[in-house]
C-alpha cells in the first residue's frame, strides 16, 4: 500500500487556502436541499467559525432561496433555471428592507460553476447529480477547500477529479465517507486492511427478490432511517447509493475493491468501519444527522462542538449487523464492476440508473426492472474511455448515451406492462 498513490480525502493532511483571519467563508451549492438547509442551520448557530458568501440552488424553491440569502447576508445568490429569476427578484424584495442592497444574481446552468470558483475558503458542494461534476472542477482549480456531498461528481468524473485535487483539498460529506475519513485518523494508511461501508438496508431489508417484484413507490419512499430527496431514497432503497458509495471510498482513500466491504447495520449508528491489520476495527457512531459530517466537511481539522446530538450511553441499545443479500440486491457488485472498469463507465452507470428512477417514480418501470435496465445498459456500453486521455466531453457524451439507451429500454418496459 505504502507505493500505491496517495488519496485524495486524507485526515493527516489538511488543505488550508490563504485566506483572512476570522470565519470562514463558504460557499453553498444546492442551499434549498437537504445538506444545504442543514449546513446553514450549523452556520447560523457558529457565526464565529462561519460566514456564508453565496448560495446556489436550482430555483424550485425561489422562496426559501430568498429567506436564507437575507439571513445569511450574502453577496451573490445563483439559480440553475433562468425563469427562475423575476420570481427570485421578488422574493428577495420581500425579504430586504428599504436601503438594503439585494444580492447579486446569476442564473443559468453554469451559475453553480461559477460560484464555486468564487472567492472563498471552502465550497459545500451538495447538488444532487453528476450536474455538479463542473462545480467540483471548478473548486479544486481555483484552489479551495472542497466539502464533497455531490458523491456523483467524483463518481463520474473520478480521474478529473483526482488529476485536479492537491493532498487534503477534498473532505468527504457522506455520513459513510466521513465516518471513515475519521477512522482512519487512528492509524497510518499502511495499517489499514479493509474499510467496511454500512448500509441501512432501507425499507426493503431481509426481502427477497421474488418479494420486490410488486413493491410501490410509495413502499420504496418509506426509507426507515434517513428523510431524503426521492431519488436519494430510491438509491437507497436498490441500494445503489451503497453501490455509489463503494466507487467513492475507492477514489477517496485508494482502497482495492476487494478491500471494500458493505454490511447492513438497520440502526444506522455506526456510519462506517476501517479494519486495521492489527485486528483492531475503529467505527465511528452518532444518532443519525447529516449536521455531523457537514461539521466535518466545513470545519477540518477543528471540530464543531454541539453540531449534532450525541448518544445517551445511559440508555439500552441494541446494534445489529447483517451480510448484504447480493441476489436481491445487485446494484453494490455492478458498482463494484464498473468502479473496476473506471473511464466512462460509473458515468453510464449513474446516468442510466437516474433515468430509470425517474421512469420508476412516474410508474413505468418496476421497481426489479431499475437495476435489470442499468445492467443492460453497462453491458452495451462497450470499452469505456479510460486513463489519461478521459475529458469532461467523454463523460457528457456516456451519460446522453446512457440516458437516452435507458429510455428506450424503460419505453419498452412500459409498453409491454400496458
Amino acid at each position: 500500500m505504502s507505493d500505491s498513490p496517495a488519496p485524495l480525502a486524507d485526515p493527516h493532511l489538511v488543505y488550508d487556502p490563504v485566506t483572512a483571519d476570522g470565519p470562514k467563508d463558504v460557499v453553498i451549492l444546492g442551499s434549498t436541499g437537504s445538506i444545504g438547509t442543514q449546513a446553514i442551520d450549523l452556520v447560523l448557530r457558529n457565526p464565529d467559525r462561519f460566514r456564508v458568501t453565496a448560495l446556489s440552488a436550482n430555483g424550485g424553491r425561489v422562496a426559501l432561496l430568498a429567506e436564507q440569502a437575507h439571513r445569511l447576508k450574502v453577496r451573490t445568490v445563483a439559480v440553475a433555471r433562468e425563469d427562475a429569476v423575476p420570481q427570485l427578484r421578488e422574493a428577495l424584495t420581500g425579504h430586504y428592507g428599504t436601503g438594503e442592497p439585494l444580492p447579486e444574481i446569476l442564473a443559468g446552468p453554469d451559475a453553480a460553476t461559477h460560484l464555486a470558483a468564487s472567492d472563498c475558503h471552502t465550497v459545500l458542494n451538495g447538488i444532487t447529480g453528476s450536474i455538479g461534476l463542473a462545480p467540483t472542477l471548478a473548486a479544486l482549480e481555483a484552489g479551495r477547500t472542497l466539502a464533497l456531498a455531490n458523491k456523483e461528481s467524483l463518481i463520474v468524473g473520478g480521474p478529473l477529479v483526482k488529476a485536479l485535487a492537491k493532498p487534503g483539498q477534498i473532505i468527504p460529506v457522506d455520513s459513510e465517507h466521513a465516518a471513515l475519513f475519521q477512522a482512519l485518523a487512528a492509524g497510518t494508511r499502511a495499517d489499514v486492511r479493509k474499510l467496511v461501508v454500512t448500509a441501512s438496508g432501507g425499507p426493503f431489508r431481509g426481502r427477497t427478490r421474488a418479494d420486490l417484484e410488486q413493491v410501490t413507490v410509495d413502499d420504496a419512499l418509506a426509507h426507515p432511517t434517513w428523510a431524503m430527496g426521492p431519488v436519494i431514497t430510491i438509491n437507497s432503497a436498490t441500494l445503489v447509493n451503497k453501490g455509489l458509495e463503494v466507487i467513492e471510498a475507492h477514489l477517496l482513500y485508494d482502497i482495492p475493491f476487494d478491500r471494500i466491504e458493505v454490511v447492513v447495520h438497520p440502526q444506522s449508528y455506526v456510519h462506517s468501519m476501517v479494519e486495521f491489520t492489527d485486528g483492531s476495527t475503529i467505527a465511528q457512531a452518532t444518532p443519525p444527522d447529516m449536521r455531523g459530517p457537514i461539521a466535518i466537511g466545513l470545519g477540518w481539522p477543528e471540530r464543531v462542538p454541539d453540531a449534532a446530538p450525541a448518544f445517551d450511553w445511559s440508555k439500552a441499545s441494541t446494534w445489529e449487523f447483517f451480510p448484504l443479500d447480493n441476489d436481491a440486491f445487485p446494484s453494490v457488485n455492478l458498482a463494484r464492476h464498473v468502479g473496476t472498469l473506471a473511464g466512462t463507465a460509473p458515468a453510464v452507470f449513474n446516468a442510466a440508473n437516474e433515468e430509470c428512477v425517474d421512469a420508476f417514480l412516474r410508474g413505468a418501470l418496476p421497481f426489479n426492472g431499475i437495476m435489470d435496465t442499468v445492467t443492460r445498459v453497462v453491458e452495451e456500453h462497450g470499452t469505456p474511455v479510460t486513463g489519461t486521455s478521459l475529458t469532461v466531453p467523454d463523460v457528457l457524451e456516456a451519460e446522453t448515451w446512457a440516458r437516452a439507451r435507458a429510455r428506450e429500454l424503460t419505453a419498452k418496459t412500459a409498453e409491454a406492462r400496458a
